[in-house]
């Protein structure tokens, strides 16, 4: 037989507890809870080895599936206030900004991309995203991608 990947989805009840303890460690240390591997591995109860065996195989389902990660390219009027009126539009729409570019305002008119990840109801954020057009300021928006 084959040895080829593949994912499945599993109540982490019936899992071996290393599997969860796995992702308290990669948690801790995204967010600076502990220095070290070493210390993380520690503070949660498995070996580092345990960890390293598991850490690139193990993800949590809403880490993976449930997000959306949409590009949106906007034109924008080089106006004091516009940009920050669309980023808090986005917030309302409890989107997590991952990056942002713009460009050196020309002609009055600046470009901007944004990466952004949407949780929760992402296809209702992604329906809501559509009137970030109807802002003052906002030339023009348009949905790059959305995965």
């Amino acid at each position: 037989m084959e040895n080829k990947s593949q994912l499945i989805v599993a109540d982490s009840k019936i899992l071996p507890e290393v599997f969860t303890k796995v992702l308290e460690v990669k948690k801790l240390m995204a967010q600076k809870g502990e220095k070290s591997f070493a210390s993380a591995c520690k503070r949660v109860g498995i070996s580092r080895s345990a960890y390293y065996k598991y850490k690139d195989s193990v993800f949590s389902y809403e880490e993976l599936f449930t997000r959306k990660i949409v590009n949106l390219h906007l034109l924008l009027n080089d106006s004091p206030g516009v940009l920050s009126n669309a980023l808090s539009f986005l917030h309302s729409l409890n989107a997590n900004i991952l990056t942002l570019n713009q460009s050196i305002p020309v002609d009055g008119v600046a470009q901007v991309n944004i990466s952004l990840r949407l949780s929760n109801s992402a296809d209702d954020q992604l329906v809501g995203l559509n009137s970030i057009n109807e802002l003052d300021g906002v030339l023009e928006a348009k949905i790059l991608s959305a995965e």
